[in-house]
């Protein structure tokens, strides 16, 4: 079996990036394109989010696209709870359900709806035991809802060779650079 890598990061409404054509959003996919590339050539089978609006779907979204590439990539969406993301608009619930049919698996770490906050923390442990190390989109200057996946996974790192890599502001300024020289060369191309 190939490595698995938990990803994770902020939400949307953390970073305030709405909408398919915010610039923030492409310049975090740029970000993770360029974090993942690496680990693919090292033999990651599987990327494994969540399906929280933000970093998590819109990292399901780069592995599926990262396919085109790399056909033996599989991409799995872990949920929480049953039934998550049912209080969402509708048009949020239609994107998590797209993704839930796109990916190689689905499943949840408790069958029943959100009761309690230890279903939380459940989850976040299930993640870091059934992965091989972590990218987050994450600063511990800029603490958010991932603070809790990145405690765990530190906690995780403490018990078994666990990598946990970041992506901090200071790196997703640098991709935004990186990206806009990018874009500027193949304009200039053209």
């Amino acid at each position: 079996m190939g490595a698995r890598v938990w990803l994770t990061g902020y939400r949307a409404w953390e970073l305030g990036a709405y909408g398919a054509t915010d610039p923030k959003i492409t310049v975090i996919k740029y970000a993770l394109r360029n974090a993942l590339r690496p680990l693919l050539e090292d033999g990651l089978a599987w990327v494994i989010t969540g399906g929280e609006l933000g970093v998590e779907q819109w990292a399901a979204s780069l592995a599926l696209d990262l396919r085109t590439d790399y056909p033996a990539l599989k991409v799995a969406l872990m949920l929480p709870f049953a039934e998550f993301g049912h209080q969402w608009n509708e048009a949020n619930q239609g994107q998590l359900a797209t993704l839930i049919t796109q990916v190689d698996y689905h499943g949840n770490t408790s069958s029943h709806p959100y009761e309690r906050p230890q279903q939380l923390s459940d989850y976040t442990r299930f993640m870091a035991q059934h992965t091989d190390q972590a990218l987050f989109v994450y600063d511990p200057e800029f603490e958010g809802k991932p603070r809790f996946a990145y405690q765990t996974a530190q906690a995780e790192a403490k018990r078994r060779p666990y990598p946990v890599q970041l992506l901090t502001m200071p790196d997703l300024e640098e991709a935004a650079r990186a990206y806009g020289e990018a874009q500027a060369a193949q304009h200039w191309d053209e």
